[in-house]
């Protein structure tokens, strides 16, 4: 298994707070993602390979070529204790010892963590969602889902799958604390109004003013992307009902 990350740059950065954002149920943890890079001028200081990533190149009109891939970018934050590292991509993993492998690479670059936010986005899905999503809180320690439920939030019980999932489990043997908010979701298209529940909680959690006015457009780009990142969204699809046949048997 290879999981190579290549570094661009080695910001210097004060016990970053890492914000996973990686493509699952709802596109949530995506819209957000890119929605504060946008507004906070994140810069990316990495990219990251892994052969558990689809093996196929998107090839565009122009001769161009993207790749699934994922990307870790900074913000510096002058006027709080903590910087920040926002994790994107346009993919996870598709293979469960791949998605160890990423999480334990992504780890290596965010060696203080106070607060590091798994997964802070991700969709519950539920077969209706009437009027405003409600929020659910995972967390890796008793403190910080007390944090989480002062926001709101109702505490998740059950599984959290993929990455999201793994970080709150991962931080844990790591003696790191970590926390996850999950919005009600149908989870068919990519969800801008759970995704602005989230981020509204997530701006009060981490004293992190956010314009929440264009979420729309982070949402047009990211359903851009998966339209062209179809045989992706495919595969995760075939793998998640091949583990939930397979978790009949357990």
């Amino acid at each position: 298994m290879v999981c190579s990350i290549d570094i661009q740059e080695k910001p210097q950065l004060k016990d970053p707070v890492l914000i996973e954002g990686l493509p699952g149920i709802g596109f949530i943890a995506n819209i957000a993602a890119l929605h504060l890079i946008d507004q906070l001028k994140a810069k990316k200081f990495a990219e990251i390979i892994s052969s558990s990533f689809q093996d196929f190149a998107f090839l565009t009109e122009t001769g161009s070529a993207r790749s699934p891939i994922n990307e870790l970018y900074y913000v510096k934050r002058e006027e709080v204790n903590h910087d920040l590292i926002i994790w994107f991509g346009n993919t996870q993993a598709l293979t469960t010892p791949g998605q160890y492998e990423l999480c334990g690479q992504s780890f290596r670059y965010c060696p203080e963590f106070r607060l590091p936010t798994c997964g802070f986005a991700r969709g519950f899905k539920k077969e209706e969602v009437k009027g405003e999503p409600l929020l659910y809180s995972a967390a890796s320690d008793e403190e910080t889902l007390k944090e989480s439920i002062q926001l709101g939030t109702k505490v998740m019980v059950g599984h959290i799958f993929g990455i999201a999932g793994l970080v709150v489990g991962l931080s844990r043997l790591r003696n790191l604390k970590s926390f996850a908010l999950l919005a009600e979701t149908i989870g068919v298209h990519p969800d801008e109004c759970a995704t602005r529940a989230v981020l509204s909680a997530l701006e009060k959690f981490l004293n992190l003013p956010v314009d929440l006015t264009h979420v729309d457009a982070a949402a047009d780009q990211i359903k851009r992307m998966l339209e062209s990142f179809g045989p992706i969204k495919n595969i995760q699809e075939e793998k998640k009902k091949e583990e939930e046949a397979l978790r009949l048997y357990i």
